[in-house]
């Protein structure tokens, strides 16, 4: 049965409908892996590039999105609840824009909130958004919170990023198992040292 309409295009060479990658894309790919000695016209590395340009396509659809959009939906019944709303362990991945090396690790995510509070996913999807995008993990701390203080308009905000830089372990000085720590606080969180004692302390801080 042929479920295509008359208007709709099936490519034999690219049955699941992938992104094509430009030609300029995968010459500059086959460069670089000329460049670091290897052939890209063996068997292997023939179609590398095109998969190499569609997942920098995914690692960087960050770019394609305003993280703000996942905070436009808010609800404000919430039975008189007025105490800190947080998400914790949120994994994550990004890549840091010096060498363009992964970023993994896990992200905490507070806030107090004055009348709104949205869908705990929509924390999440905050994070992914300026995580699919080259960061370094301090700008990524700080996006994060300044959204949620800017379209949720609390009365406090904690974001902790805690991860592994791949441009350490994998390159350089080559150290694994070190992890890197950032904070941003902003409102009650940031002025109150009891409030900001009590939010670090949900987080296990």
């Amino acid at each position: 049965m042929n479920c295509l309409g008359p208007d709709d295009d099936f490519d034999p060479d690219n049955p699941l409908g992938k992104p094509d990658v430009p030609e300029d894309v995968q010459d500059a790919i086959r460069t670089l892996l000329r460049w670091a000695g290897d052939d890209p016209e063996r068997e292997g590395l023939l179609d590398t590039p095109k998969r190499v340009g569609r997942a920098w396509l995914e690692y960087c659809s960050g770019y394609q999105e305003d993280p703000a959009i996942h905070l436009s939906r808010v609800f404000e019944e919430v039975g008189g609840y007025d105490e800190i709303v947080l998400l914790k362990d949120i994994p994550f991945q990004s890549h840091c824009e010096h060498h363009m090396a992964p970023i993994t690790g896990k992200a905490h995510i507070a806030y107090l909130p004055d009348s709104r509070v949205v869908g705990i996913s929509k924390l999440a999807r905050v994070l992914h958004g300026f995580a699919n995008r080259l960061q370094v993990q301090e700008r990524l701390t700080a996006e994060v919170a300044q959204c949620i203080w800017d379209n949720l308009e609390p009365q406090g905000v904690a974001v902790v990023i805690e991860a592994q830089h791949g441009c350490m372990t994998g390159r350089g000085v080559k150290t694994h198992g070190v992890e890197m720590v950032t904070s941003r606080m902003l409102g009650c969180f940031l002025e109150d040292p009891r409030s900001r004692k009590e939010v670090m302390s949900l987080m296990g801080y």
